[in-house]
This record gives structure tokens, sequence and C-alpha cells, in this order.
């Protein structure tokens, strides 16, 4: 339920907060064409590129390769939002914090704290539970801890959509880190199935975080009630913990296994997320601007903003204010008796 102030000064900042930014919608729908073209350009045009390769230099392009994704959508993003005010470096820098805080705090927790290799894959529950309460849980938390105390209170963040931007800046940035640790653990990567692997890693990583970007939107510029952030943080953990459930339990009953079916499954989750999200925003969008017109024709600034002026139906007056001054008929004009009025 939204809650607005009434007030002609209040009208411009909630036209600014619900602001729809085209440029975001098409900056997402180029990206998700750009990393499908990303993985046809390895896996048909140039399927040897890297064989040629090994050790520090199949690394190198693999790191090289893991940064692609991000790339993409932030090249997107500045092009087609550059018409629009968003502080570009302010959406880079949370990508980088993302990356930092991910590099730093990832591995430590997931294997220091949790040990999640040496449990998680023992059974279907342990694998689906253990990815939603802890590494999804762990995962999302991260993005919202980068979104929440680098930008959430900064006076550039005055739009509900700002929420999805940052907190899918965050979210690449994480899928980047994975994607690194992915190229290393491995010695360098087949850049045809690897180049699947990172862009499914970035596909589910922007989407769930864009999920709680809307959250974070929402109670940035709303009165919510107090569970409705956490809930939308635990949808996402949840989301993002079923996905990689379902990806990962397929895999394994796969013979042999087939990357393209990932990034079908990746692509479909994505877009229909993302769909909702838009349509989530928009949607709160409208209600705003249609409580804010509203707010402003019923508000008077000559009188008590909560008196609310009602018209008598029956004579068509205010009550408590005088008459018109208007003369009646029959007031000033007298009848002659012939049918004509003699004014006097």
């Amino acid at each position: 339920m939204q809650t607005l102030q009434a007030g002609d000064d209040d009208l411009g900042r909630l036209e600014r907060v619900a602001h729809n930014r085209t440029g975001l919608w098409a900056s997402i729908a180029f990206e998700l064409f750009g990393l499908l073209l990303f993985v046809a350009i390895f896996n048909f045009l140039l399927p040897n590129l890297g064989d040629n390769l090994a050790g520090v230099g199949l690394i190198l392009l693999g790191l090289i390769f893991s940064l692609v994704p991000a790339a993409l959508w932030l090249i997107f993003f500045y092009r087609m939002d550059r018409l629009e005010s968003e502080p570009k470096r302010m959406v880079f820098n949370v990508f980088l914090i993302a990356l930092l805080v991910a590099g730093a705090l990832h591995g430590p927790i997931r294997q220091g704290v949790f040990g999640v290799d040496r449990w998680l894959y023992s059974s279907w529950w342990a694998h689906l539970f253990g990815g939603i309460l802890v590494v999804g849980v762990v995962e999302q938390l991260m993005i919202y801890g980068t979104v929440r105390f680098s930008v959430f209170d900064h006076p550039e963040f005055d739009e509900r959509v700002d929420g999805v931007i940052y907190a899918v800046a965050a979210g690449l940035g994480l899928a980047t880190v994975l994607n690194f640790s992915y190229v290393l653990a491995h010695g360098g990567v087949d850049l045809d199935i690897g180049s699947i692997r990172m862009v499914v890693n970035a596909l589910a990583y922007a989407s769930f975080a864009g999920i709680l970007g809307y959250f974070i939107g929402q109670s940035r510029f709303e009165k919510v009630p107090f569970y409705y952030l956490p809930m939308g943080f635990t949808l996402a953990a949840a989301l993002h913990g079923l996905f990689f459930f379902l990806l990962e339990r397929s895999a394994g009953n796969s013979l042999p296994y087939n990357p393209w079916g990932d990034l079908i499954f990746a692509a479909i989750v994505a877009s229909v997320t993302l769909a909702v999200v838009f349509w989530l925003v928009a949607r709160a969008n409208e209600e705003t601007l249609r409580l804010a017109h509203m707010s402003a024709q019923a508000y008077t600034p000559d009188t008590d903003p909560s008196a609310a002026q009602t018209v008598d139906p029956n004579t068509g007056i205010v009550p408590g204010t005088a008459p018109s001054s208007q003369p009646a008929a029959g007031a000033d004009d007298q009848d002659n008796g012939t049918g004509e009025e003699v004014t006097q």
C-alpha cells in the first residue's frame, strides 16, 4: 500500500521516483541478445580459439572471457541510458564493490564457515535446502549488503527503478567472481563450454538480483511493512537456490551432458523473471503517479490541506461560504402589471 503526502511540492519528487527508464529495459534486452551472440561466436564461428594455449595463457584468456557478460551489460546500459541522468560511475562502482566483496568473502564463508562442498551434494534434500538456506542466502546477502551500504542512502538513488539497476550491477559483480573462480580452479576453460557456463551464471545472478532490487527500491521510497524487505530477500534466495538445484540435478542425470540445455533454461528463467520485475515496477510507478496527481488536485495551499470542500447538491453552494452576489430576479426588478419589468 503506497503512502503519499499531498502537496504541489511533492509532485515533482514523486514523478521522479516513478520515472520509467525505457533505456534500462532496452539495455537489458540487448544484454540478453549480446550474451547469446557471445556464446554463438565461440561455439560456431571460433570453436578452436584457445586450442593452442595452455597454462597461464589459457587462464588469462578465460579470465578475460569472465568479464564479457558484465562488460556487455555495462556497455549496453551506458549506450541505451545515456540520455537519462543515471550516474554511470556509481553503477560501475557498485559492480566493482560487489566484485571485491565476493572475492574477499565468498570462498571463506562458503568453504571456511559452512564447508559447503563437503555436504551439499551428499543428497538431493541437502542440495536443495543447502542451496537455498546457505548458498542462496549468503550470495543474496552479499548483493544486498553491497547496495545497502554503498548507494542506498545516496542522493542519486532517487528513483524506484534504481534498486533494480544497482542490484543487477552487484549481481553481475558476484557472477564475475564465480566465473574467475571456475577458470582458476580448472587451469583455464574450454571456451565453447566455458562461455556457456559464464553466460548462465550472469543470467541467473542478474535475474535474482533484479528481484531483490525491486524490493530494495520499494522500501527506499515507500512505507512498507517491516517484513517486506526480508520477504523479498527470502524470495530471491529461494529462487536462486532452486534454479541451481534444478540446473545441477539435470546435468547430473544427463548422459552425455548438454550445456545448451542449461543455456536455454537460464535464458527462459531470466526472460520471465526480468519481465515480471519490469511489470511490477511499471505497475508501482503507475500507482504512484495516479495517487500523486490526485493528491495535487486536492491540495489547496491557502487552506487547511486536511479540510476537503464539499458542495451542497441542492444549492450548488459550498457550506460556510456566502451566496453569490449576483442579484436574483425580482429583488431590484418590479413588474408594472403589463408583463414588462421596470428596473429601478
